[in-house]
């Protein structure tokens, strides 16, 4: 069966002999993983805050790499990228081609999704069929976050967002921006919020607050499919049963 065309990403070229440095300096994951296929990585503030999530995609030449990103966050990325540029030997540009995705084998040319063998696979420059698959209920099914819905730029953490579930960050590779305080957090601290697949009853709006029966804040909900959803909990209320707006949640 074809892939489906996934029209809200887009796709940006890096080349020159620098590359692979520079991006190893920068994003959360070992850029070394190319060699065995997509790496799933973000580039984070200083602060160790979310800006971006994206798929980095080996080129035949070994040496440029593909940048599959939300749309929504592509220039902030570019500029982000040319703004940590400086003298390295690299080059940024959009590249002509569309992400393709589907389920069941990975066809030549394409890629499992790092992320949950449950994901199937991408492709670039591929053809593509119509779109038939539910995505929403695949993410919500197995807690994948999604760009500008339970990933907020400057405000999510990577661990609490389940990034190393993910295959999206690496404790080992060294250095990049914002790693102190995701090591921190890895090695030094409990977590006590974080993403859940719960049960919902009724539905409401992407980013309702989440109420416990005595009356205080237990997170948010977020994409609902199926009578399930995704929600971002504080760990220590989510017991029983809570509320968002008319919906009811059981985590």
């Amino acid at each position: 069966m074809p892939g489906e065309r996934t029209p809200d990403r887009r796709i940006l070229r890096l080349t020159g002999p620098d590359t692979r440095d520079f991006l190893q300096g920068l994003v959360s994951n070992d850029v070394g993983r190319l060699k065995d296929g997509l790496v799933y990585a973000a580039l984070l503030t200083p602060q160790g805050k979310y800006l971006a999530d994206f798929f980095l995609v080996p080129e035949a030449d070994g040496e440029s790499v593909l940048l599959d990103v939300k749309a929504a966050l592509a220039d902030g990325l570019i500029k982000r990228l040319n703004m940590y540029r400086l003298r390295a030997k690299v080059q940024i540009a959009e590249a002509d081609m569309a992400v393709v995705r589907g389920l069941g084998p990975v066809p030549e040319g394409a890629f499992a999704d790092p992320r949950d063998p449950g994901l199937g696979w991408r492709g670039y420059g591929l053809s593509a069929g119509e779109g038939e698959t539910d995505w929403d209920a695949l993410r919500v099914a197995r807690c994948i976050p999604e760009s500008g819905i339970e990933l907020v730029p400057e405000e999510t953490l990577l661990l609490e967002a389940g990034f190393e579930r993910l295959n999206g960050v690496d404790f080992r590779k060294g250095c990049y921006v914002g790693q102190e305080v995701t090591a921190r957090m890895k090695h030094k601290t409990e977590l006590r919020k974080g993403l859940r697949t719960v049960t919902v009853e009724g539905a409401a709006p992407v980013g309702t607050q989440l109420m416990t029966e005595g009356g205080k804040t237990a997170g948010t909900l977020y994409t609902q499919s199926g009578g399930r959803a995704i929600a971002f909990l504080r760990l220590d209320r989510a017991e029983g049963v809570l509320h968002a707006g008319a919906a009811t949640v059981t985590a």
